[in-house]
């Protein structure tokens, strides 16, 4: 009888937090496998190990092949994936999160499902913006003619400090090479960002679809955070990168190189756990890592799992 050989697989309360992994790995051309609880890629150049538990998310390009193996472990350990197609298709997917308490996901469908509450959390999202002024008395139309006028003038000023051109955020979803140099550098930013933001909310058990100011599409929470950086974060990466490429520069894996060590510099994984605790009135107990199930009753709130009531 043939046995499994290789390490045993890792108890939740071994495995790092979701604040204290690295941001993102990126791979193209390379075979993915699995050795223990270590992630290897094999490509041209030879094979390297990196622990799969350290991982917040893997960024794999064309020609990429990931094994059943790998898979198993990149579910066990919550790490997110996503596949970023070589036009700029991006197709999202995840394993199991990394909390195994719904107690965030409850919180933020009851927050989601109130117009007063969902308000209230908006409001704080822009308000993370707004530093000194007061918009809790503003509506949603007034909440996002601010944001709009914001963005604009950041986008301004950045075109004027790096000398970039700057005619409008155009781009086509199917033909990344088809936008000019700032556009094709604000895309790879943006979407390292949603991969990184993609694989916290999945981590902490959460559902990427329900957004509070976004709504409607799967990843409309995801879109909500990550709009919270990326003044600060990717738009000057971008224009940075477009200043000061060449024609021959890979402006996808520049942007990628510089986005990713501004997440570690700026330990952005910690603050987007942060933000999101502070946005859902919660804050970080012992019950994300509880495997506790219980039974729903209309009268008694909640009862024990695994008993045989008659």
């Amino acid at each position: 009888m043939n046995k499994s050989v290789g390490a045993k697989k890792t108890e939740l309360t071994e495995l790092p937090r979701i604040g204290d992994r690295i941001s993102f790995i990126y791979f193209e051309h390379a075979k993915i496998n699995r050795q223990d609880s270590a992630i290897t890629f094999t490509d041209s150049q030879g094979t390297i190990k990196v622990p799969a538990a350290m991982i917040s998310v893997l960024m794999l390009g064309p020609g990429t092949d990931i094994t059943h193996r790998a898979m198993e472990l990149i579910g066990d350990t919550g790490t997110g994936v996503v596949w970023v197609g070589e036009h700029g298709v991006r197709q999202y997917a995840n394993g199991r999160a990394l909390s195994h308490s719904s107690r965030y996901l409850e919180r933020q469908a009851k927050l989601v499902s109130n117009n007063r509450t969902r308000l209230a959390v908006s409001r704080k999202m822009y308000q993370m913006r707004f530093d000194n002024e007061d918009v809790s008395h503003l509506t949603m139309e007034q909440l996002r003619g601010r944001e709009g006028s914001r963005v604009r003038q950041i986008y301004r000023q950045q075109s004027q400090k790096y000398g970039v051109k700057w005619t409008g955020r155009t781009y086509d979803h199917e033909n990344f090479d088809s936008g000019n140099t700032i556009n094709k550098a604000l895309s790879a930013a943006h979407t390292a960002l949603y991969g990184l933001v993609y694989s916290v909310i999945s981590g902490l058990g959460l559902s990427p679809g329900l957004g509070f100011v976004h709504t409607g599409h799967d990843l409309s929470l995801v879109y909500d955070i990550a709009d919270l950086y990326k003044a600060e974060l990717t738009i000057p990466i971008a224009f940075e990168v477009a200043a000061n490429a060449s024609e021959d520069d890979d402006i996808g894996r520049t942007t990628r190189l510089k986005v990713r060590d501004a997440f570690v510099s700026s330990k952005v994984i910690k603050q987007i756990v942060s933000d999101i605790q502070y946005l859902l009135g919660l804050v970080e107990d012992d019950t994300l890592n509880a495997e506790v199930i219980s039974l729903w009753d209309d009268k008694k709130n909640l009862v024990k799992h695994g008993v045989l009531y008659d």
